[in-house]
């Protein structure tokens, strides 16, 4: 929708052009400036000199750091594994028919979504004594699960209801209707918002190194630990922080290539795939649409 056509707020006259090219070249100047200011201070406290550097040349800390990385990829691994079913069976469970199955599946959802999410990592490596990773992928399951479960939720109840209720008078039963009808109409909408909360959980792997789990935080803590120079802690964040942010950024990339592959698949040009029953029922192709 181009901003002449918009039903939603005025064209901006001459004036307003003038101010908001006034107030985005001031904001831009204003970052400008802060990062002036950051790059000062760095060259201002030295953390570009040679000295601050050379660590990160030896085996052992490259070492350290890729053994952390590959720690934290793989409670990443185990946590999306366990939270997208956990988040797509309390996902149906709250749009049971059943009411007991539904409000036990809210209490479920509602009761961990609202729990912070290092107390329940503390609460199940301390009270029940879980190993440090299993500690710290029970913890970020519980909480990303439901919240993928909200998203699952809403992502079906979206779909415009009259394309269940087309599906239940031609016959099919409710499984069939969300397996083949439902889901695959709210899976594109729902991508961006699973994408950032798997975001979210590769973040959250770094609170592991709370819990004594040797991610990649925890080995960048270890690192800094051993410097004998002041602000050790800035070189290490100038290394680790890139590294989170380009596997963010990656996660990002797929998500649009994925959303890119499904408006180019034919199921996405011609809607959901025919169901079994649909089929059985001898419903010409027309019907079946």
């Amino acid at each position: 929708m181009t901003a002449e056509s918009s039903a939603l707020y005025d064209v901006p006259g001459p004036k307003a052009l003038a101010r908001h090219r006034l107030y985005g070249g001031i904001a831009l100047l204003a970052i400008a400036a802060l990062i002036g200011w950051i790059v000062y201070m760095l060259f201002h406290t030295h953390q570009f000199t040679a000295a601050k550097w050379t660590a990160f040349q030896y085996k052992g800390v490259q070492d350290l750091l890729l053994r952390g990385l590959a720690n934290t990829l793989k409670a990443f691994g185990w946590t999306v594994l366990f939270a997208l079913p956990f988040g797509a069976l309390f996902a149906v469970g709250r749009l049971s028919d059943h009411r007991v199955v539904r409000l036990l599946s809210t209490l479920v959802v509602e009761f961990f979504r609202a729990m912070p999410v290092l107390v329940m990592i503390f609460f199940i490596f301390v009270a029940l004594k879980v190993a440090p990773l299993w500690a710290l992928v029970a913890g970020l399951v519980l909480y990303n699960g439901s919240v993928l479960a909200e998203v699952f939720r809403a992502g079906v109840l979206a779909v415009p209801k009259g394309q269940g209720e087309a599906a239940f008078a031609l016959g099919m039963r409710k499984s069939q209707v969300m397996a083949y009808v439902l889901v695959p109409q709210a899976a594109r909408a729902m991508l961006p918002a699973i994408i950032s909360q798997l975001v979210v959980a590769l973040k959250d792997t770094s609170l592991g190194f709370l819990i004594t789990y040797e991610e990649f935080l925890h080995a960048g803590k270890l690192i800094a630990a051993n410097l004998d120079y002041d602000l050790p802690f800035i070189p290490v964040v100038m290394v680790i922080a890139p590294v989170y942010i380009g596997m963010c950024l990656l996660l990002s990339w797929f998500a649009h290539w994925v959303e890119r592959r499904s408006r180019r698949s034919p199921s996405a040009r011609g809607g959901a795939p025919v169901a079994p029953a649909e089929v059985s029922m001898g419903l010409p192709p027309s019907a079946r649409a």
